[in-house]
């Protein structure tokens, strides 16, 4: 129809793969459940919520907690997002200026390249190394030419799940505030890496850090948060929609955060089982497998395509990623599950191969 624009006519929805009777391991998902207890507790809280009433008074309680949690610096703000999705979607409106580009490492994350384009935005995805690390010349190169509103830089990142030279990210963060850019670090993976960003959000005015709790182990919930100076968080919230924010997410995560010491010993659990899987994943003929500061695991196979076929046919359901980016041949990506789950993993991988 002509109503449509030519370029939404040419895209793909967002695929989400049927995990009927399925091991799930394909979605970066927190596997555990809240515990009975808890689960009842949340019910309760819940079925009181007074659901007739747009969400009030409680978004800035949860706005504080979040900022307790993550022990947000002085001088910074917050907002939040429908998941970190909505955000990235906010920053493009904010910043879609006329000749504005965004740009990123690739491969990486597929909504900073979507965001952009919806918005009127130029995307510049800039290849990682064969080895997934920051080709910092051609980053600096591709800043100078580009000049881009926003550089987004994942940490760790989906999906090789690594994490880049701090010395390295720096001088990109200086190149890019030097020509009046936005640097957005999202942490997306932050509870299962060794570092993070915060510590050193207070040295730049021009740095933004975005994270969510879908991988803390709310994914069901949607809802992401953005942290950076208040005067840069003040102008981005001018395009937030009015209530994006449910009081059904609202109280989740509220609750999620009075009980985080939960969700602590899960990431715990869930950075040991990654240490297990990565010590016998290298052992399989014919695999390369790359580090991993994420819950996730990425390894090159001699035939992803036939590797992902045949752990279906096993009922156990990963990410075949070879498709996304050259440099992703043959690669899969596995979600870190339960102990249960990574047994049957291995236990169909080796058959699969």
């Amino acid at each position: 129809m002509r109503v449509f624009r030519p370029d939404v006519q040419a895209m793909h929805a967002y695929a989400i793969q049927d995990s009927a009777g399925m091991v799930k391991l394909d979605a970066m998902e927190n596997p555990y459940q809240l515990p009975p207890d808890l689960q009842t507790a949340l019910g309760q809280r819940l079925g009181a919520l007074a659901v007739n009433r747009y969400p009030g008074a409680r978004v800035a309680d949860l706005q504080a907690a979040l900022a307790q949690h993550a022990g947000m610096p002085a001088g910074c703000g917050l907002m939040l997002g429908n998941g970190s999705d909505e955000l990235i979607s906010l920053l493009a409106l904010a910043c879609a200026l006329p000749g504005a580009s965004v740009l990123a490492p690739v491969p990486g994350g597929v909504m900073y390249a979507m965001s952009a384009q919806l918005q009127g935005l130029a995307f510049h995805g800039v290849p990682l190394t064969p080895d997934f690390e920051l080709d910092e010349a051609a980053m600096l190169a591709a800043i100078a030419a580009h000049r881009p509103a926003i550089t987004y830089l994942a940490y760790p990142n989906n999906p090789t799940a690594n994490l880049w030279d701090d010395a390295v990210i720096e001088r990109i963060i200086l190149a890019v505030g030097a020509q009046g850019g936005l640097v957005v670090m999202d942490e997306a993976y932050q509870p299962f890496a060794s570092t993070s960003y915060l510590e050193r959000l207070s040295r730049h005015s021009h740095v933004l850090l975005m994270r969510t709790l879908s991988k803390f182990g709310l994914a069901g919930v949607r809802l992401g948060y953005l942290m950076g100076p208040e005067a840069l968080i003040a102008q981005i919230d001018k395009v937030r929609p009015p209530y994006n924010v449910s009081v059904l997410n609202c109280e989740c995560a509220l609750f999620a955060l009075e009980h985080d010491a939960v969700f602590a010993a899960q990431a715990l659990e869930i950075r040991a089982q990654r240490a297990m899987l990565l010590e016998a994943l290298v052992k399989l003929p014919g695999v390369r497998v790359f580090p991993s500061e994420a819950n996730m695991i990425l390894l090159r196979v001699p035939d992803a395509a036939q590797t992902f076929v045949a752990l279906k046919h096993r009922k156990i359901l990963v990410k075949n990623v070879s498709a996304l980016h050259p440099l992703l041949a043959n690669c899969l990506r596995l979600t870190v599950g339960t102990p249960d789950e990574n047994r049957q993993l291995l236990t169909a991988l080796q058959d699969s191969l």
